[in-house]
């Protein structure tokens, strides 16, 4: 009996992963969705300072993101609540910053987004922010930066975007092109600010 069918956590989500990249197996997200949804299932109730927690958190946002956009030809469908129930259980139980970012995205986007919708997608970016989660840094400092539904804070947003660069992969290339626009419009006053800012939020990681 494999790891996997015995149940451990590490060897379903290596599963899961390899199926759902194609990494050498056949690319089959029918089958990846099966493996996060069992690790998801079978240990929700882990403690968050288990050893395995993250991988747990990441399965919930795997099948969270599956259900944004469904699995063609599968029964799997498009179903953004569930999408939502499965990020917001790993943002909250297990402080999952890329569930946060997820969240936020999806109170954020949403067309009709009320007020309160739109306080818990900036309250869900920032706790991702904090945490490192470039994406999230990217967006909320893009926010910031253009007044966009929240007060501008244009060095804190240069801020923001500025880590946001530093760790985006090479796919990225919004992040890239929000940081170069954000540059060319930021006064001298502002990129002074900003570089005192990161100065700030380098020490405090640091203690």
């Amino acid at each position: 009996m494999s790891l996997a069918e015995a149940g451990h956590p590490v060897a379903q989500w290596k599963l899961g992963k390899m199926y759902a990249e194609g990494d050498g197996v056949a690319q089959d997200d029918v089958r990846a969705f099966e493996y996060f949804s069992r690790i998801a299932n079978a240990h929700a109730e882990d403690s968050p300072s288990a050893p395995q927690a993250s991988i747990v958190a990441n399965a919930f946002v795997a099948l969270g993101r599956y259900y944004l956009s469904g699995i063609p030809n599968s029964k799997i469908k498009a179903d953004t609540e569930r999408a939502r129930e499965m990020f917001s259980y790993a943002a909250s139980y297990f402080g999952n910053a890329d569930a946060q970012y997820d969240l936020a995205r999806l109170y954020l986007k949403t067309p009709d987004a009320s007020r309160d919708d739109f306080r818990y997608g900036a309250r869900w970016l920032g706790l991702a922010a904090q945490k490192g989660q470039h994406q999230a840094q990217a967006l909320l400092g893009q926010m910031l930066f253009n007044g966009d539904r929240l007060p501008p804070q244009r060095a804190r947003g240069l801020m923001w975007l500025t880590l946001a660069r530093d760790s985006a992969t090479p796919d990225e290339s919004w992040i890239r092109e929000s940081y170069n626009r954000a540059v060319a419009k930021a006064s001298e006053d502002d990129k002074t600010m900003a570089l005192q800012m990161l100065e700030h939020w380098v020490q405090g990681r640091r203690d």
